[in-house]
């Protein structure tokens, strides 16, 4: 019998690569959109849910369940993007992006686990991203929320060890998506006193993902975690030089790292 893959996020980016991929790999894929009826022509099953929607989960867990018997593995994939000074972005869109990559997924891994505690096995991918492991100037509170999730991720693993339960983290770099359509831009002010350099960095984000690798890295790495009998705490994929950049944080002292990285993103002192 098939395993069933469950990918949060599945009708665009990341997540549909992943599903398509998986599909052809022969898993029994569900994927979920917050309007799947609006998505034409989906390779796999798309089931509506808002990870800011309790309600929503809780059904789309159950319809899945209902149709299959089971849930093998989870991908929660669904995030969303954000930029600006902290100063500047609402305190609304911050909770919001918390809601979306956080505590919504927080709550998918919740509606999930009595099934597979009952079934004895399970696999748990959270997908964050490499921003999760470092402060990035005006993308705080994304680098924030991934980071978070990277935290619930190694203290569920633990706590679920005695039921055969695995989690993951996979974070990815840029990735040639259409995820800078979908991030929160705070508004670039004329008045402000960062507009210059959060100009800069946004030309900069959008460039880098623009010249993203392909998603596919992302599906071959996510199914070979899934083949994996015990998978590690955490998988990095993206390009070398973004790979680098966490090495660097590691053995460089950390002011040394900050005037990096503010020179990168051309910020003056």
């Amino acid at each position: 019998m098939s395993k069933v893959v469950f990918i949060t996020g599945g009708s665009s980016g990341i997540g549909k690569c992943v599903g398509e991929y998986l599909t052809l790999k022969g898993y029994k894929v569900y994927g979920t959109s917050r309007n799947p009826e609006k998505i034409k022509q989906s390779k796999f099953p798309l089931v509506a849910l808002d990870v800011r929607d309790s309600d929503s989960i809780k059904k789309a867990i159950e319809q899945v369940i209902s149709q299959s018997g089971k849930i093998d593995i989870l991908i929660n994939n669904a995030g969303v993007g954000i930029t600006g000074a902290i100063e500047e972005v609402s305190q609304q869109e911050i909770l919001n992006n918390f809601q979306t990559n956080v505590f919504g997924p927080i709550e998918v891994i919740k509606a999930v686990l009595p099934s597979m505690r009952a079934q004895k096995s399970g696999l748990i991918i959270n997908v964050t991203s490499i921003a999760g492991y470092m402060g990035l100037p005006f993308r705080g509170i994304y680098c924030a929320s991934k980071s978070a999730l990277e935290m619930v991720t190694e203290s569920l693993r633990m706590e679920l060890k005695p039921y055969k339960i695995e989690l993951t983290n996979v974070a990815p770099g840029d990735f040639a998506t259409n995820i800078a359509q979908g991030r929160y831009h705070a508004p670039v002010l004329e008045d402000s006193p960062y507009k210059e350099a959060y100009q800069m960095s946004l030309e900069m984000a959008n460039s880098h993902v623009d010249k993203g690798s392909d998603p596919i890295e992302m599906a071959k790495v996510i199914e070979q975690i899934i083949l994996t009998k015990k998978p590690d705490v955490r998988y990095k994929v993206g390009e070398p030089l973004q790979k680098f950049s966490l090495l660097l944080k590691k053995i460089l002292p950390s002011k040394t790292y900050e005037k990096l990285l503010m020179k990168h993103y051309k910020i003056k002192e």
